[in-house]
């Protein structure tokens, strides 16, 4: 028998901060991504955790002051300090502080829910949308989506919001805080100096001290705050000679959807709706079909939409009840109007409790994104840093009780489109950036650029502008006037993934670019050249941006060549990962039977970096297994090489595999 169990008197007193350090040695790895080797060594397995542990302390430390704010003596004060602040975890915000902290500035991104991800998480479930261009979006955002397609192959979504989470934490860069809104922003003339965010969970007030700002909340409460400029709704199309302008009455918006997931079962399920609930009739639903592709009702619906008549923010709670009263209407006829014999077997498995926002306040900058701009004005923009393509994708603002018009009118363009970074940052206040559905567009515009992948694209490019003005001491519109300035911002974004139409790789530090391209073969219509061209996507039906080659008993290898020694410590690899098809987080299944779970077929599992040094020894810098990324760095020691080959040992499931670019940095390169 273990006395100290019978008698809590011998059990010594720990602490807290002892007692957290020991639990941490539960979980000594992430459960998606094996830990880096900078991150946990055999020597050393608890580097990762003695990285997150002092962030997550510094969150609630034990000498914080109470009884200091004169409104809240209840509340424990917290001083923080970052390089930047970004406000709101949705996609934008995510993607935002993950590029940020990755270049090197020190991030702390506030969330005020329990959950990353906005309307993409669990707790509202819309699955994330973007191009409609037969490419997708790339940088971060396609990391995310390759791991959840990797790891998450049952389509769960607390596992989505869980890899989401994962990806934060594991930044060493970035203090994240949950269930923390901000609600306060102090000012110096027209640059905001610090903010003030309130945890009711925790009792504390957060006072954080930060250089730049970036509101991602999507409903611009940071921007708000500080006296940001925005505005909010639709405009008349007098005010920008927008041809789509007049859809619905000026200042009117978009709604806000509540969702909801069914299952099938192996015997008949039964429903009564509750007394308020909406009564549904097939007239309501007209315009309005409630079967999918497939004939089933695992998911839906996004036409369950109110708000644009009401103030979306200020309304939520009317509208919360207003929209469960629509779903549980829609649910009863479908399940006992008689119209629906086969949806005997359905039951609800969840209902959201969240609307899911599309509309609200709009920041204004320096520039306005608008209906010419998506439709080909963008091509004379200098500034472009991301890129759109969801249709021109407007609802009535009447939402479901419109029962006579149909809940969208989708306009087509002809390609996909830039957006300027202009658009990224505040008109009025030096220090503020936007991204998300908050940035600085015309109505008509924003009605494509809201969806949640383009929202991200626009977080990565908000997130590197805001390291860049951190770094060089630079307001953003100080970066955008310099050609110098802006083009270093748009070719790292470029280095790290994201794609910006019409521009490509000119980094002259980029060794590769130097290089002669050979290999083993290629598939009738590619060349090894193709990944000199500068671009890491084709348009549907193109290959002139990549190498493709069979996989046979000949092992498929691209090689670089130098006429002279070239010294390097990093190789990076951007791999061909299927980008004409949808990889996304969803509960359709019609859509979920489009996408391929697990690896992309068409990207190289295992593969080697060789070189050949000055004296003509060939070394194997990098032996990787398992690969279902797109883009892949490999880091090592400095050496002077004559030339590298990228051996491909197997692919993931077809034939032939390919490799958008690669990259050659020397260890003069920051």
């Amino acid at each position: 028998m273990d006395e100290a169990k019978n008698n809590p008197q011998q059990i010594p007193n720990l602490g807290r901060r002892k007692f957290l350090t020991g639990a941490a040695t539960f979980t000594g790895y992430s459960i998606f991504v094996k830990a880096p080797q900078s991150f946990a060594t055999n020597e050393d397995p608890f580097v990762l955790r003695e990285d997150v542990g002092p962030r997550i302390d510094e969150l609630a430390p034990e000498d914080a002051a109470k009884e200091i704010a004169s409104n809240d003596p209840n509340m424990r004060v917290v001083e923080l300090q970052s390089d930047i602040l970004v406000a709101g975890g949705g996609l934008a915000g995510i993607c935002a502080a993950i590029s940020a902290a990755r270049l090197g500035s020190r991030v702390i991104l506030v969330q005020d829910r329990s959950r990353l991800g906005g309307n993409s998480s669990s707790e509202v479930k819309m699955h994330p949308r973007g191009s409609r261009f037969g490419f997708r979006e790339g940088g971060i955002i396609e990391e995310f989506c390759l791991e959840n397609a990797y790891h998450n192959v049952q389509y769960s979504w607390e596992i989505w919001d869980l890899m989401l989470y994962d990806k934060v934490i594991r930044e060493p860069n970035i203090k994240l805080i949950l269930d923390t809104a901000v609600y306060r922003a102090v000012k110096d003339g027209d640059k905001i100096e610090s903010v003030w965010a309130r945890c009711d969970k925790t009792e504390h007030l957060y006072h954080i001290t930060s250089g730049i700002f970036l509101d991602c909340t999507g409903d611009s409460r940071l921007g708000m705050e500080a006296g940001a400029e925005f505005r909010v709704g639709r405009e008349s199309s007098k005010e920008f000679g927008e041809s789509l302008a007049d859809y619905d009455p000026p200042d009117t918006t978009q709604g806000s959807s509540i969702l909801f997931t069914a299952r099938e079962h192996d015997r008949e399920m039964y429903f009564e709706a509750p007394s308020w609930a909406r009564g549904i009739s097939g007239e309501d639903l007209k315009y309005r079909g409630v079967q999918s592709r497939t004939d089933t009702w695992e998911y839906g619906y996004w036409w369950i939409e109110l708000g644009g008549i009401y103030d979306t923010i200020r309304d939520n709670e009317r509208l919360r009840f207003e929209l469960l009263s629509i779903v549980l209407g829609v649910w009863d006829y479908i399940k006992n109007s008689g119209e629906f014999p086969s949806a005997k077997n359905w039951a609800l498995e969840t209902v959201g409790m969240i609307p899911g926002k599309r509309d609200s306040r709009r920041l204004v900058g320096d520039a306005i994104l608008t209906q010419q701009g998506v439709e080909g004005q963008w091509k004379g923009f200098k500034d472009g840093v991301a890129f759109g393509g969801w249709s021109l994708d407007d609802h009535p603002a009447a939402g479901f009780d419109a029962t006579d018009r149909r809940p969208a009118q989708q306009i087509r363009y002809k390609e996909a489109y830039n957006i300027p970074f202009g658009s990224l940052y505040s008109k009025n206040i030096d220090n503020l950036l936007m991204a998300g559905r908050n940035v600085s567009a015309s109505h008509v515009a924003f009605s494509s650029l809201r969806v949640m992948l383009t929202c991200a694209v626009i977080g990565q490019a908000a997130g590197t502008a805001a390291q860049q003005c951190q770094k060089k001491n630079l307001r953003p519109r100080e970066l955008r006037k310099s050609k110098k300035h802006l083009k270093a911002l748009q070719q790292q974004l470029l280095r790290d993934g994201a794609l910006i139409l019409k521009h490509k790789n000119e980094d002259q530090a980029d060794l590769v670019r130097k290089a002669k391209v050979t290999a083993s073969t290629s598939t009738p219509n590619t060349s090894p050249q193709n990944i000199l061209s500068g671009q890491t996507y084709d348009k549907p039906g193109e290959y002139e941006n990549r190498w493709m080659a069979p996989l046979g008993k000949v092992k498929a290898w691209i090689q670089l060549d130098w006429n002279r020694p070239v010294e390097i410590n990093e190789v990076q690899i951007t791999h061909d990962t299927g980008l004409h098809r949808d990889v996304t987080m969803t509960s359709l299944i019609w859509l979920q039977n489009e996408m391929i779970s697990g690896a992309q077929p068409e990207s190289a599992r295992d593969y080697r970096v060789i070189a050949v040094d000055e004296t003509g020894n060939e070394i194997v810098l990098v032996k990787v297994l398992d690969n279902y990324q797109k883009l892949r760095r490999h880091s090592f020691d400095p050496l002077k090489i004559r030339s590298l080959r990228i051996q491909i040992d197997q692919g993931n499931g077809d034939e032939v595999v390919g490799i958008y670019e690669v990259r050659a940095y020397g260890p003069d390169v920051s």
